[in-house]
């Protein structure tokens, strides 16, 4: 029997609380430390987390996720070491700003994932390419429009 742990975790910013959740599951073959930093990592790829938002301590987060504040102290050096976040002593630890253009060289492989799925699912629809590209300019414009 597996149990799925799923906990919230408050990050502190410049522009007030932005929340994200952490979901931990002794089901996954990654070790607890991993699970931290993937998410982590993905919530500052996204854009959810940005350069200069504040996360919590070390101990706040593993306080608050239940697991030992040597697993949390081995994600954030992870991230540290991958210039995701940096560590200011007496301060706490950031996410970093000076990794902007592998933040979005990572987006955009992202994106060409999810274009290459819709290339893919356009061509099971049997969409011309024209069908899709002509479809996309107009998703493109309703987004534009406030």
């Amino acid at each position: 029997m597996y149990i799925l742990y799923i906990y919230g975790m408050h990050l502190i910013n410049s522009s007030g609380v932005n929340g994200i959740k952490i979901i931990l599951s002794n089901a996954s073959s990654d070790p607890i430390y991993i699970q931290i930093m993937n998410q982590i990592r993905q919530s500052i790829l996204s854009g959810e987390l940005r350069a200069g938002d504040s996360l919590p301590s070390i101990r706040q987060l593993a306080k608050d996720l239940q697991v030992s504040v040597i697993t949390t102290k081995r994600a954030y050096e992870e991230l540290e070491n991958e210039r995701l976040i940096d560590s200011v002593v007496g301060k706490g630890c950031f996410v970093s700003g000076a990794n902007k253009d592998f933040i979005r060289e990572q987006r955009m492989k992202r994106l060409e994932e999810q274009m290459i799925n819709i290339i893919r699912e356009s061509k099971e629809l049997n969409m011309s390419q024209q069908d899709v590209i002509d479809h996309l300019t107009l998703l493109f414009e309703e987004e534009q429009t406030p």
